[in-house]
């Protein structure tokens, strides 16, 4: 007999200092007793890569598929584009006019892989979690090694007057 999916809670922040600027993001997962937290720092970027960016590595982090996994984050772009659908019209017209789209296509790459449900909470709302994900992107975004966001440079490259 199988055993149930892993139930797997998953916070999640990003941060850009100026936006565009540098950014982080942080993330924490829960699951039973165990928990991880994950960040990374980059050179240039906005907050709403950083907060959509620390979703996916959180879910490309997972180890077993079909686990059922609740997100909290202060993102309401990221909430809201998933919990109202949005992000599945995007991708039905190719992410026509739509930023992030790099990123977009790589959270629904890894997003079928669990049962994920958005839950958005107000951010410095003293959420314990939430706070310490905010302090591990902000640190992120300012402790070297920053990488290259390679898809806001690459889109930035292309339209000069892109902004998020």
């Amino acid at each position: 007999m199988n055993a149930a999916p892993p139930k797997i809670t998953i916070y999640t922040d990003g941060a850009a200092q100026g936006n565009p600027g540098p950014g982080g993001y942080g993330v924490v997962l829960i699951s039973g007793k165990h928990r991880k937290e994950l960040s990374q720092g980059y050179k240039l970027t906005t907050n709403n890569r950083m907060e959509l960016l620390a979703v996916i590595v959180a879910l490309e982090s997972l180890k077993i598929p079909g686990s059922d996994v609740t997100i909290y984050s202060d993102s309401k772009y990221v909430v809201d584009a998933v919990e109202k659908g949005w992000v599945f019209e995007w991708a039905k017209k190719n992410f026509k006019k739509k930023k992030n789209a790099d990123l977009w296509r790589r959270f629904l790459e890894v997003y079928p892989k669990h049962r994920v449900k958005f839950v958005w909470i107000k951010g410095h709302a003293n959420n314990k979690e939430n706070e310490h994900c905010d302090r591990l992107a902000v640190q992120a975004s300012q402790n070297p090694p920053l990488l290259i966001d390679e898809g806001y440079q690459f889109d930035n490259d292309m339209d000069e007057n892109y902004s998020e």
